[in-house]
């Protein structure tokens, strides 16, 4: 069942998102251990108002657990969100300074994550088709997210949904394709 994501919901999401962040993970902790970022995004998905919390969350749960989640929101919005995730990155790193990886006009999906024990089973698929009829019921037009070049496999789910490349962004040290689908 597809659900939008509730504060309490923290503890479980904080390790699917850093499975889907990645090195940033890695960047955000300060480490070279992503699991040392659970606690911090556990922070900013229980909290309100920045790019990470659950009221820009949908996740997946099967009759057990959440086992899968989906992050997106208006890319208008991405300054005001990531401010207060930026005001707590920089308290270690006065300096950081990530660029942009979405814009305006579309609805941006920031990350999609679902278990490994869990995968292969269309459930990010769901995920991502569940996200886009939100971003419709929104009035956007267009949904876009962006892939890590080192990451083919998450690039097939999203051509196998309908995602099209529409350019390429330097991001926190990775290059990444910037995919949309209309919606």
């Amino acid at each position: 069942m597809i659900r939008p994501a509730a504060s309490e919901d923290a503890p479980a999401l904080a390790p699917l998102i850093i499975l889907a962040l990645g090195h940033i993970a890695c960047i955000f902790a300060q480490s070279d251990d992503p699991n040392d970022a659970i606690p911090l995004m556990e922070g900013f998905i229980g909290s309100k108002g920045n790019q990470y919390s659950y009221e820009n969350t949908l996740v997946y749960e099967d009759e057990n657990s959440v086992i899968g989640s989906i992050v997106g929101y208006d890319g208008a919005r991405l300054h005001e969100l990531r401010a207060p995730v930026l005001k707590v990155l920089r308290e270690s790193d006065p300096n950081f300074s990530p660029g942009d990886e979405t814009e305006a006009g579309e609805f941006y999906i920031d990350c999609v994550n679902v278990d490994p024990a869990h995968q292969g089973k269309g459930i990010g698929k769901k995920l991502l088709h569940a996200c886009c009829e939100l971003a419709a019921s929104k009035h956007f037009n267009r949904v876009g997210l962006i892939v890590d070049h080192v990451n083919p496999d998450a690039r097939k789910i999203y051509e196998k949904v309908g995602f099209q490349v529409a350019g390429e962004k330097d991001f926190l040290g990775h290059t990444y394709d910037h995919m949309t689908i209309a919606v």
